[in-house]
């Protein structure tokens, strides 16, 4: 999807189902489920809120909630604080598992596969860094405690066989250090373009590294949830595209979920997509029609089967 395609693709979901997003549904009188996002500035929360506007419209009411990100959000899910949540799929596969950082198995279920995070390491435009391997002993944020950035993080330096100075700052606080000369690499999970690291951009040149060459470590240590993505270019100002490391995030949620309420809001996932893409993404990193049910070893909640099963056969 570029910017120049994003309307067709628009008019043509919209023209794919008429169906009631929650006939049937006795939930319009429920207290309002959480629905964990992630960090101010980044694409969890935007698309949370428009996820929520669309949810809340078809009568089922939801409050987003701000959160560190995957792994909190897991973390609230598990112990009842949410009742949906935004996860990279890595970080959903670690806590079905029991692997770390989750302490034990945590029973997750998906309601949709619903856009690609990319993994994009920030430094400065006049920085040397080429690669991963150039910030060895140097500063570096690998994404806020509770996100799944962090998790990848470490997972990263492991893969190119080095090791940082690293913190783990939310968002806001990494983009600020960067800028101040406090950090030389931020690495964050998300969308294309994330809106603090635009507004960043404008403010004075930055440049992805890319981690594609980090791949095949990566999936050999933890498995094919990781994939070759390409940040498109001109993202954060004028720059090739750059070759990195992609991760599905999905929207989850635990057994405990009501079917009718998984089923619709699987609902909304299908019949709403035109108004969950947010006017400046860039890629092709949300709600396709074909990979919505992609959620791989992660099982989708019965009521979001049914729910698929009734609108697609």
């Amino acid at each position: 999807m570029t910017p120049s395609t994003t309307p067709s693709r628009r008019a043509l979901l919209r023209g794919l189902l008429a169906t009631p997003l929650v006939a049937g549904c006795a939930v319009g009188a429920a207290p309002p489920l959480a629905l964990a996002a992630g960090e101010p500035g980044g694409f969890y929360v935007e698309f949370g809120e428009l996820l929520g506007a669309a949810l809340r419209a078809a009568g089922l009411p939801v409050a987003v909630v701000s959160t560190g990100g995957s792994v909190e959000n897991i973390e609230q899910l598990r112990g009842g604080r949410a009742a949906l949540g935004l996860a990279l799929t890595d970080i959903a596969l670690a806590a079905r598992i029991g692997q770390e950082p989750f302490g034990a198995l945590v029973p997750l279920q998906a309601i949709g596969r619903v856009y690609e995070n990319y993994m994009q390491l920030v430094v400065r435009a006049e920085d040397p860094a080429t690669g991963t391997a150039d910030l060895a002993g140097r500063p570096v944020s690998l994404g806020a405690v509770g996100s799944g950035a962090a998790v990848f993080g470490d997972r990263l330096l492991a893969a190119a066989g080095i090791a940082a100075d690293v913190t783990h700052r939310p968002l806001r606080d990494a983009v600020a250090a960067l800028e101040a000369g406090a950090a030389d690499a931020l690495l964050w999970s998300g969308g294309v373009p994330t809106p603090a690291l635009a507004e960043l951009a404008a403010r004075r040149p930055v440049r992805l590294l890319p981690l594609i060459e980090h791949l095949p470590q990566l999936r050999s240590r933890h498995g094919g949830v990781y994939g070759p993505v390409t940040v498109p270019a001109d993202a954060y100002g004028p720059a090739a595209p750059v070759p990195t490391v992609g991760v599905a995030n999905l929207l989850v949620c635990t057994p405990a979920l009501p079917p009718a309420t998984a089923g619709a809001v699987a609902r909304t996932l299908v019949a709403a997509a035109p108004d969950l893409v947010p006017e400046s993404a860039l890629g092709t990193q949300y709600l396709d029609q074909r990979s919505l049910i992609g959620t791989g070893e992660i099982p989708l909640h019965p009521g979001a089967v049914a729910a698929y099963r009734e609108l697609h056969g």
